[in-house]
């Protein structure tokens, strides 16, 4: 294995000289650095990563922590927090929590155990408040992804989740429609308890009928049981003439529902969705959604991340930004306006 002594005694310089040049520290000529670089390309060298960390207390890797790596809206961010990170010069790691705290749990371990320089996370939902607080103990620094953690205080990066949901709802109403009801994620979700405040002002304001059997508790996660969604439309006396999802995930597992019992979008029924379908979006996709700047989330959070561990003694106070959401008008809403109900 070749060592930096190896590399100095080739370069004609000392190794504490190399050592600077791998870690880009002290005042070293251009003349000189470059024949350091020179003689480590000639000889293969691969600087030890571990005992770098140990030197300088940082290790150059920062951490990814989502829910579900299927989804678009996290494929995308994933990807601006990538870009974002390697042009500071940070590799990435990532992990998929799936929604389920226990997985989150054992990521958290598997973070501090690794010794990364910060983390990026879209918790899993209010639950999650123990295993930031670990994080926070270990010192590690943290930025939140699209969801809020009651009891904990970091730097953010939301969506506007109640105004994009009042827009598919204004949206649906402005085209007839007057029984409208809602499928969403969990109420420990702070992003979907914003999306159905959102919901409930838009059907106030235009006062518009409401009954707690239009609303479905599900999962913004994946899953292949698709009971829940059927026992939920089964229990209604009548069948409303639209759905707001609380994401596209959700969207698309009632649409599968709906395609099985031979329910045709939009004519049978409309469907609207918050979140879009990632690159999928090009291959026009004929759902109306309210499509949220998924890469920014990232790109943005990975630079309040950065900012905040290489500031981490003058760091000023918590920043909140709150990305603003856009309606897209597809195809999969009827206008019904002047249809007997």
């Amino acid at each position: 294995m070749v060592t930096i002594y190896d590399i100095a005694e080739r370069a004609n310089v000392s190794a504490m000289t190399v050592s600077r040049v791998i870690n880009n520290t002290g005042k070293i000529s251009e003349k000189t650095r470059a024949r350091v670089k020179r003689v480590m390309e000639e000889m293969n060298y691969v600087p030890n990563q571990n005992a770098r960390s140990l030197v300088l207390q940082e290790t150059r890797t920062l951490f990814l922590l989502i829910t579900d790596i299927t989804n678009p809206f996290y494929t995308t961010l994933a990807r601006g927090a990538e870009d974002a990170a390697i042009h500071n010069g940070y590799r990435l790691l990532f992990g998929n929590s799936d929604e389920s705290l226990d997985k989150e749990s054992e990521y958290v371990q598997t973070i501090l155990s690794t010794r990364v320089d910060g983390v990026l996370v879209a918790p899993a939902g209010d639950p999650s408040l123990p295993h930031l607080e670990k994080l926070r103990q270990h010192k590690v620094p943290f930025v939140l992804l699209d969801r809020e953690v009651p009891g904990i205080e970091c730097d953010l990066v939301l969506g506007d989740s109640k105004e994009g949901c009042r827009k598919l709802v204004e949206h649906l109403i402005e085209r007839g429609h007057r029984k409208i009801a809602m499928i969403n994620g969990s109420s420990s979700v702070s992003s979907a308890r914003l999306r159905l405040q959102g919901f409930m002002e838009a059907l106030k304001l235009n006062d518009m009928p409401f009954d707690l059997a239009d609303i479905h508790e599900a999962s913004f996660g994946p899953r292949s049981d698709l009971s829940g969604i059927e026992a939920w439309l089964d229990g209604m006396p009548e069948l409303p003439s639209a759905i707001v999802a609380g994401n596209n995930v959700l969207a698309l597992e009632v649409l599968s529902v709906l395609r099985k019992r031979g329910l045709a979008v939009p004519d049978q029924l409309s469907l609207v969705c918050f979140d879009d379908f990632g690159p999928y979006a090009e291959y026009d996709p004929f759902i109306t959604v309210v499509a949220q700047q998924a890469y920014q989330f990232g790109y943005l959070g990975m630079q309040l991340l950065i900012e905040r561990i290489r500031k981490r003694e003058q760091a000023g106070p918590w920043k909140k930004i709150v990305l603003p959401a856009e309606l897209v008008v597809r195809r999969s809403v009827a206008d019904i306006r002047g249809t007997p109900t």
